[in-house]
Parts: C-alpha cells; structure tokens; sequence
C-alpha cells in the first residue's frame, strides 16, 4: 500500500529530481506553482501551513496531486525528510518562503518540513534556492481577496540577508528574480524548462 503523504523514492534514478517546498505565504503563489509546473521532475513537500494556503488561494490536495508527487508535513520529525538521503534530489526549493520560515532558516531552526529539507540540503550539499518573500524594504502582494502594500521589518530584511550568507543557498528577493537562478540551476544540471505545463 502507498502512503500518499510519504510517496516512495527508491528506485527513481539519482539525483534526478527537484524538491519544491511550500510554505504559509501566498505572495505569488500562483506564479510560483506555475514555475514548478514548467519545471522537470518536480516533487512537492508541504508545510502544513503551506498546505492550509494552497487551499485558500484555490489549490486542493487532490489537484496537486493530479501533477506531482506530495510530501506532507504530518510527522513530528519531519519523516518525508529522509527523502533527501536517498540521492533522488539535485536541488531543494523553498518558494514562496514566509518571513518565518526564512528567519528559522538563516537561524538554523529546522521544525517545519521545509526548513528541515534546507537544513538537511545543506548537510548534503545540496543546492538550494529560496524565493523569499520580505526581502525588499516595500512589497506588493496579492492577498486571497485583493493586493495589499506591506513594509518588512527591519529584522526580516537582516534574515534575508543572513540567508544569503549560508552555504549551497541561493537567495530570490523577486518573482523574475527567482526566475533566474531556476534558469542557472537548469543549465547547471544541463536541463531545459518543459515546454507544456499541462
């Protein structure tokens, strides 16, 4: 029996597929996923917070899993973490990523499942890339119901910052921002966008 909140990965070929991480954000949640979608061999792991927002902004479980593998994040330790150790995965992706989970991440706090598969990329070498979402002093961003203007705290701006300076991370302060690493990293790996992301 396949558990659908812990899919199996051993025998998918090595390090042939990329972890996409959700968390509680919306700030372009759909632009995010439709990146995802254009990527190849996509898994998705979901925060429980990112999993509650994905419903909000109109995404059901059921859906998702139409296109991708999912991770849930339903154990307290963060078993679909023990994913990474099977050498399936090239990169790690965390995007959007909140405030939260990007300070826990420039801290070293792991207690979500996204912050646990950075942390345990990074013990791995593992790339990673984030599209944080506070990472500029003014922001515009489209909350379930309307756009709304936000001005990140002084603190989130230095987490960001802090981000930026751990190893095997890359960091995302825009949409067309994060574009562009996901470009660098598909050349790295000699990869190319799918050209249909139905």
């Amino acid at each position: 029996m396949i558990d659908d909140d812990n899919p199996p990965v051993e025998g998918l070929p090595r390090r042939s597929r990329f972890a996409w991480c959700i968390t509680g954000s919306g700030h372009f949640l759909d632009e995010s996923m439709a990146l995802a979608a254009r990527l190849p061999e996509v898994d998705l792991f979901l925060s429980a917070a990112g999993e509650e927002v994905l419903g909000i902004y109109g995404q059901s479980l059921a859906s998702l899993r139409e296109r991708w593998r999912v991770f849930r994040d339903k154990t307290a330790s963060s078993v679909p973490v023990g994913a990474l150790y099977s050498d399936v995965y090239h990169t790690v992706i965390i995007a959007p990523a909140t405030s939260n989970t990007v300070a826990k991440c420039a801290l070293g706090i792991s207690d979500t499942l996204p912050t646990n598969m950075l942390a345990q990329a990074g013990k791995l070498g593992i790339p990673s890339l984030v599209f944080a979402c506070d990472a500029e002093p003014v922001i515009v961003t489209r909350a379930p119901h309307d756009w709304v203007t936000l001005r990140p705290r002084p603190t989130e701006l230095d987490h960001v910052e802090r981000l930026r300076g751990i190893a095997h991370v890359r960091v995302a302060a825009v949409l067309p921002e994060l574009r562009v690493l996901l470009e660098q990293r598909l050349t790295e790996l000699n990869l190319a966008w799918n050209t249909s992301s139905s």
